[in-house]
């Protein structure tokens, strides 16, 4: 098997490029070695399906994440590469770059194939946005979706037109839905004006679509959350988007996932990292506490003399990736609890540790009243100024 080269390379460009400049340097790649230009030239066609495969996986910034960490490796097995069976597969992926300008000049409306043949469009990609808890997201979860999509017409099936009529053929393109525009040599060929591409007018709109041919729909769909999903998570369901009313296929419902904060754990990745109150004795004397996991409580040991702020790490206890094998760590930082509120007991053994450290501390203090008695107490002894006059 032959080895890939790397994308970069392919591409012309150095790793810090941006989308920008990754987009043109393939449409200029993609003219070099359009089939068009290269007749009966497979290493053209290879060549081009190269420059798209790398264009792909770098145009897509969480493709281009995980190959900038791992290379090719990390793209393999999880249906992130798009296998391109032809270049018509190409123009229909990437319709947005061959619709350039200089590609319309040059070959034509990317939604006609080179023989010919108008190439039906997909129907268009819906959103659903889903919040699940920290919980949820490490465990993996099945939930009920609800999004809207755009769903054929049940009155007028479809064709945008009031039940017992039928669209007529634009005469402006005689139903093809595209015009060519000739200036000398060249020749671009647009969408039809008057018919907007669809190659017939409506002159009775069905009441139902109002000529559309779709109705939005209120569909219920079980998705399967894998565990370790973070924020920004999406998740594509094929084909559950809105319908195309060309023939094509419909198109796909991505699933974006939010994340709930959790009371006791925060996430930095794969990592948790969890704050544990702990007395001064127990960190002086060290002391086995319980800390909160995702699996429930469990013991861990302070020794002697911990300070506040220092870190335990127990390996394992973290979230799980939903791509490789193994969980994060659990962090958990214990921070001395410092009581407000002190017994008298309490107070007195607090006293008695202060001489013994040498250390100073404040003495204890009175309450209101008693400076309040106090006050007046010390002013009926002293002796009384008069005022002048």
């Amino acid at each position: 098997m032959a080895t890939k080269r790397d994308y970069y390379e392919v591409l012309g460009v150095p790793r810090t490029a941006s989308r920008e400049e990754i987009a043109q340097a393939y449409r200029r790649l993609a003219l070099k070695y359009h089939p068009d230009r290269n007749p009966n030239n497979p290493e053209a066609v290879e060549k081009f399906k190269e420059a798209s495969e790398a264009f792909e996986v770098l145009n897509d910034p969480e493709k281009r994440q995980i190959y900038d960490r791992y290379g090719h490796a990390g793209l393999e097995g999880g249906g992130h590469v798009r296998e391109f069976r032809d270049v018509e597969d190409i123009f229909e992926a990437f319709s947005d770059i061959f619709a350039d300008s200089i590609f319309a000049d040059l070959f034509g409306s990317p939604f006609w194939t080179r023989r010919g043949r108008r190439r039906a469009q997909p129907g268009a990609d819906v959103r659903c946005d889903l919040t699940i808890d920290l919980l949820e997201a490490a465990r993996g979860t099945t939930k009920t979706i609800r999004f809207q999509r755009r769903e054929v017409c049940p009155r007028c099936s479809g064709s945008g037109a009031k039940p017992g009529t039928q669209p007529e053929s634009c005469r402006y393109c005689g139903g093809r839905g595209q015009i060519v525009q000739r200036s000398g040599f060249i020749s671009i060929q647009t969408s039809c004006p008057a018919c907007r591409g669809a190659g017939a007018v409506i002159r009775e709109a069905c009441p139902e679509c109002r000529g559309e041919g779709t109705v939005l729909k209120q569909v219920q769909r079980e998705v399967r959350i894998p565990a370790g999903v973070d924020n920004d998570t999406r998740l594509r369901l094929e084909g559950e988007g809105d319908v195309s009313l060309q023939g094509g296929p419909p198109g796909d419902c991505y699933v974006f996932i939010s994340v709930q904060e959790h009371p006791f754990f925060r996430r930095e990745g794969q990592h948790l990292i969890c704050q544990v109150p702990i007395t001064y004795s127990q960190a002086v004397l060290g002391a086995t506490i319980q800390v909160p996991t995702l699996e429930g409580k469990e013991d861990m040991e302070i020794p002697p003399g911990t300070a506040s702020g220092q870190v335990f790490r127990l390996r394992g206890r973290g979230m799980p990736d939903p791509r490789y094998r193994g969980r994060g760590d659990l962090l958990v930082e214990v921070v001395i609890d410092v009581p407000k509120r002190l017994s008298a007991e309490h107070e007195r053994l607090l006293r008695e540790l202060a001489k013994i450290e040498h250390a100073d501390v404040m003495p204890r203090r009175k309450s209101f009243l008693e400076m309040l008695k106090n006050f007046f107490t010390s002013g009926s002894d002293s002796p009384r100024k008069e005022n002048p006059r």
